[in-house]
């Protein structure tokens, strides 16, 4: 079958809307995410912090910011995709999950100002111990649960011809069935977890099976959008749909281990950690390197990318470098220094920059204007670039070992080479944050309406 490239149609008029407000969703995680690191910064800032009435409010507001940031844009941008390809069936399902999901954002992100505190800083998934912060975090769990039984049950068929876009449809699916393995993951470690596990100890064996594999949900839908992002650009890869549906498979097929972990040892012993652990370690790769070298080489060979879709191919490109770095440095870990938080910073801004791109391709797909121009091919440049130099320095350092999870003065720079590397991450960062506000600007400014014209 001759491949004209790897597309997924413009979704019916429902699933439309519904792609719409997940990308709202998922756009205002960020607004909000935002905002909250300048309360962070004003938190610290002396002659301004003294207003900050809240006991630990750095920690508190540090906590929403990563779930906004990290957990609920991702996973409402999963949202964007499967409803994609959405049958457009079960219409009252599908508006209930993105209805809950919104309710538990805006739960979360007000739940400091409600007086919820107490923060945990554990992984993945770090939490206010308050029931007003609870709610809203189940909210968004179980609207995320609603939308993936509704993926698993109303989304678009394979086909048994299977062209390239049913290549890409199996990709989606494949992250449905991994992401109900994490929310079953979730529930198994809550009901087995071991009696003695206590404050921030219970929370990282609580979210440490699910948020391991909720990874591969991730790395499967990145690697569906840098196969649209690469043939968008007319960058077609040279990859049949059977060898494209096989790569899949092979990126699914580790998290389908997750169940034997959690029915050989008990949550919380040392062969489920590490069993987890070497799981994404080891097996988080597996389809991306291939495909990654496959599209590398697609873009080579076709040199030049036209005008319109040069945005795409940027955040293409800096997706595929980034991951690429946060799996080497993954390798690297020695120890709980900033190594870890420069591994895991690369892979996720890889697939932060992929959603990146997909959305700017999309846009015209769900109704709205194409932006285009000098600043938007520019903006996956800005922020990739800025995020390597933030991981560079993070990973530098962790080679003199700073720890990770502390600030300021708690670090004990001594020497000049650990100085030198947290001031190329802190210069790096600043960068990205420039380009994350542009990305958000020139998106918003696409979707907003126009004005009318003036008749003569």
């Amino acid at each position: 079958m001759l491949n004209r490239g790897f597309f997924l149609d413009a979704p019916g008029s429902g699933s439309r809307h519904l792609a719409i407000g997940w990308l709202l969703l998922a756009l205002s995680s960020l607004v909000i995410g935002g905002l909250f690191t300048l309360l962070i910064v004003m938190s610290r800032t002396p002659g301004i912090q003294d207003y900050f009435p809240w006991i630990d409010f750095f920690h508190t507001a540090l906590v929403v910011h990563v779930d906004l940031t990290v957990l609920v844009w991702f996973l409402s941008f999963a949202g964007v995709l499967w409803s994609f390809n959405s049958s457009g069936s079960g219409k009252v399902w599908s508006w209930a999950a993105l209805s809950l999901c919104l309710s538990g954002t805006v739960v979360i992100s007000l739940a400091p100002f409600l007086g919820a505190g107490d923060p945990l800083m554990n992984n993945y998934v770090p939490v206010l111990q308050d029931p007003i912060f609870f709610t809203g975090l189940g909210l968004f769990g179980l609207g995320f649960t609603a939308l993936v039984l509704h993926g698993l049950f109303f989304s678009h068929p394979v086909g048994s011809a299977i062209s390239c876009g049913g290549a890409l449809r199996f990709g989606l699916l494949t992250a449905l069935v991994i992401s109900l393995l994490a929310i079953l993951a979730l529930i198994a470690s809550w009901y087995d977890m071991p009696g003695s596990a206590q404050g921030k100890a219970y929370y990282e064996l609580l979210f440490w099976g699910a948020g391991h594999t909720i990874q591969f949900t991730h790395v499967q839908l990145m690697l569906v959008a840098w196969l649209w992002l690469a043939s968008a650009s007319g960058a077609i890869p040279n990859l049949g749909p059977r060898t494209t549906l096989l790569l899949f498979a092979l990126g699914a097929a580790p998290a389908l281990l997750t169940p034997y972990i959690y029915l050989a040892y008990e949550v919380g012993s040392a062969n489920h950690i590490l069993g987890l652990t070497w799981l994404m370690q080891f097996g988080g790769g597996l389809a991306a390197l291939p495909l990654a070298l496959v599209v590398v080489l697609a873009v080579i060979r076709t040199g030049r990318v036209a005008e319109g879709v040069r945005a795409e191919r940027a955040a293409l490109l800096f997706s595929i470098l980034l991951f690429g770095v946060g799996g080497v440095i993954g390798f690297l870990i020695s120890g709980s220094n900033v190594t870890i938080p420069a591994h895991y910073h690369g892979s996720i801004v890889a697939v932060t920059l992929a959603y990146m791109g997909i959305t700017y391709h999309i846009l015209p797909l769900l109704g709205f204007r194409k932006p285009v121009g000098k600043m938007v091919n520019l903006q996956p440049v800005i922020y990739g670039g800025g995020q390597l130099m933030h991981v560079l320095g993070l990973a530098w350092s962790g080679g003199y070992g700073v720890q990770r999870k502390t600030a300021g003065s708690d670090q004990e720079l001594k020497t000049v080479q650990e100085i030198a590397g947290m001031g190329i991450m802190g210069l790096g960062g600043m960068i990205a944050i420039i380009g994350g506000i542009l990305f958000l600007i020139i998106v918003f400014k696409a979707m907003w309406p126009e004005k009318p014209a003036k008749r003569a």
